[in-house]
């Protein structure tokens, strides 16, 4: 008697997982899939005609899972790895049109009409790979050594995909000029 009541115990469970699975408000159906691979081609793209037209000084160019890291002043030292803490200014920007979204330095800020009173304008420090930063960070400095100068474009789906933020429109890829302060 035991064992019928169980049998018909998982039945009931599986047909309510069944039905509710068919709900169409399920709380689970967050709506289609950010497609990762499709948006770095069509970023690919981007940063192919805009370093084809970009004039950057570099001593070499680095091309990491779609993320290219433009070294313009090579550093000393080791390279960061998984939580290494990171101090860097940097200056980032729209490689649509250069609008120039946000910076660690003050003057930057203040000569593009986003300086804010309310900031401490200072390097900023991460640590790799505990994402405290977009993910196009991680890959970038994981490729330069402390006192390097670089431009990092990161591709939408290592910065903020589809998510539109202040100053940054959905699937933007990112110019972030760089100079690599230090390493904990």
């Amino acid at each position: 008697m035991m064992k019928i009541k169980s049998i018909y115990f998982l039945i009931g469970t599986f047909l309510v997982l069944l039905i509710s699975s068919c709900e169409p408000n399920n709380p689970f159906d967050t709506g289609p899939t950010y497609d990762v691979e499709a948006n770095l081609e069509i970023d690919r793209e981007k940063i192919e005609e805009y370093l084809a037209t970009a004039e950057i000084d570099s001593l070499y160019r680095v091309y990491d899972r779609g993320v290219v890291v433009i070294v313009q002043e090579e550093g000393v030292g080791t390279r960061p790895v998984a939580g290494s803490v990171v101090y860097a200014d940097y200056t980032g920007s729209l490689i649509s049109d250069g609008t120039v979204f946000d910076t660690s330095i003050e003057s930057v800020a203040i000569e593009n009409d986003i300086f804010n009173e309310d900031r401490t304008y200072q390097p900023i420090e991460f640590s790799i790979g505990t994402g405290g930063v977009i993910p196009g960070w991680d890959i970038g400095f994981q490729r330069l050594r402390p006192g390097s100068k670089a431009v990092l474009i990161i591709p939408s789906p290592y910065a903020y995909r589809d998510n539109e933020r202040e100053l940054i429109p959905a699937n933007s890829v990112l110019r972030f000029d760089v100079v690599f302060r230090g390493l904990d």
